[in-house]
């Protein structure tokens, strides 16, 4: 069989030690866009409540029960 030796201690060099710190990731601003597609969304969202259910979707509702 061959030993791939090599390999191996590639691999533990590439682990990170016990001692390794994770950097948190940088706190990022709300820009003007993400509150203009959340009012876009809720605007879709409340027409789409208001919106009466056609007459044909509620035969077929009937038809369920």
């Amino acid at each position: 069989m061959l030993s791939l030796q090599g390999d191996k201690d590639d691999r533990r060099k590439n682990k990170p030690g016990p001692d390794a710190v994770k950097a948190t990731p940088p706190v990022r601003k709300k820009r003007r866009g993400s509150a203009d597609i959340g009012t876009a969304l809720r605007s879709a969202y409340q027409r789409t409540i208001d919106e009466d259910i056609p007459p044909s979707m509620l035969d077929l509702l009937g038809r369920l029960d």
